[in-house]
């Protein structure tokens, strides 16, 4: 079993990569148990020696360093554990001890009505600003950790004082988050941002189509603070980029910018909330999500701006590091970054398309791109560039993503939830959960 080893810093390296040990010869399910288990370690050797949450990334930056945990990737990181404990990769104790100590981490934690800031400081809960008026309250970076803490609530139900514990302390976590009040005084749609020294000055409302329907299922299932379901309808849904239904590389797109966007947002959302059947008055989410992934997949075979590498076997645009720092990238905007965790996160949409890229990743490119966490978060054979860095979200969706191809352990998980049930129905949603056993 993995153990804990405190806030061991990732490897730097020249093309270091190589030095971590590739097994050959692997089918297809030893594969992914290597894939999944070498990930996870970023979320277990790789937390916070204090807090237990996900360090933001593996490098440092100009502006904030080792100290920086992510909320987001932390809630990532919670379902990886479960991942870890469900396969025995660590004990289901030392996965206890470990939420525990984050989660008793965040009720000290700044938060501001109950949502928390994008990043805190690891080591003792204040906010670190993502930007000068980002210093606040991330409803969508709180979703992400919630939804990991409601799976963990739901997997560690066994009568007993520190499951009990777990238990109550999530609870708490999640009933003082007041979704309502990021309506700002009750307008029709979410708003992302609030800050006690900026207020809403942020003036970010979500509306469709991003990473943010898990925002609103989560709001709409609050115990104390829920959403109307027009919060849904007229805000959510009337997105400028919401509808879609026009055909690329000969796939329609039911919902989103054209060309579907970056690969993530088949994926964070998705994380919990089962896309398998899910459906309401706008989509068949699971066609959604088969169809964004086919397109990103599409378009990198056709590869129109004669990128370096692509093919069948190398695709995956979406947010990620890049060798001039940080962005988003989708066929509408591909320099030539493919990202591993594109694709690989997307194995439950189109798993045969998927294992082709994997073991691309892993057994051509891996001398470059495999390391002590698994994949490094991308590269660029266009630009001849690969990165040397990890980053929480990132890294937690292809533990997730490659479990609920395999088992459905998360999906089952969070859709277990009562009060998740009760958000979907309150929004019209449809879905094989929501049916009577």
């Amino acid at each position: 079993m993995i153990r804990a080893t405190g806030s061991r810093p990732a490897r730097s390296r020249s093309r270091a990569a190589s030095a971590v040990m590739r097994p050959a010869d692997l089918d297809d399910d030893a594969l992914l148990d290597l894939v999944q288990r070498q990930t996870f370690r970023y979320f277990w050797d790789f937390a916070h020696p204090v807090s237990g949450l996900a360090r933001e990334r593996s490098n440092l930056r100009p502006d904030y360093g080792l100290e920086t945990v992510t909320t987001g990737g932390s809630g990532f990181g919670v379902m990886a554990i479960l991942v870890a404990a469900e396969r025995g990769w660590v004990g289901r104790q030392d996965a206890l001890d470990h939420l525990l100590r984050m989660v008793r981490f965040l009720l000290r934690a700044d938060s501001y009505h109950g949502i928390l800031p994008h990043f805190l400081n690891g080591e003792t809960g204040r906010t670190i600003p993502f930007t000068r008026k980002d210093d606040g309250g991330d409803l969508v970076e709180t979703s992400f950790l919630l939804a990991g803490l409601l799976c963990a609530r739901q997997y560690f139900g066994r009568d007993q004082p520190e499951e009990r514990e777990l238990r109550a302390r999530i609870n708490r976590l999640w009933e003082e988050a007041e979704w309502s009040w990021h309506t700002r005084g009750g307008e029709n749609v979410l708003y992302w941002h609030w800050s006690p020294n900026n207020g809403w000055s942020m003036n970010f409302e979500i509306r469709g189509w991003n990473e943010g329907l898990i925002t609103y299922v989560l709001a709409a299932s609050s115990p104390r603070y829920p959403i109307d379901a027009d919060v849904y309808h007229r805000g959510w849904a009337v997105g400028r980029n919401f509808r879609n239904g026009r055909e690329f590389y000969g796939i329609r797109l039911p919902l989103g910018p054209d060309h579907g966007g970056p690969l993530f947002l088949a994926h964070y959302s998705f994380l919990g909330l089962d896309p398998r059947g899910l459906q309401d008055r706008y989509a068949n989410y699971w066609d959604q999500n088969v169809s964004h992934t086919l397109i990103n997949r599409a378009h990198c075979i056709r590869n129109p701006n004669q990128r370096k590498g692509y093919g069948p076997d190398c695709w995956g645009l979406t947010s990620s590091d890049d060798p001039w720092g940080y962005d988003q990238y989708a066929p509408d905007c591909d320099p030539g970054v493919i990202s591993p965790t594109a694709a690989i996160s997307s194995l439950p949409y189109a798993p045969e398309h998927c294992m082709l890229a994997l073991r691309h990743f892993y057994h051509d490119l891996g001398d470059r791109i495999w390391g002590d966490y698994g994949f490094f978060d991308a590269f660029s054979e266009t630009h001849g560039w690969y990165a040397s860095s990890y980053l929480a979200i990132d890294q937690g969706p292809i533990v997730a993503m490659i479990e609920n191809h395999r088992t459905g352990l998360l999906w089952n998980l969070f859709m277990s939830c009562h009060e998740v049930r009760t958000g979907l129905q309150r929004l019209s949603f449809e879905s094989p959960s929501l049916s009577p056993a």
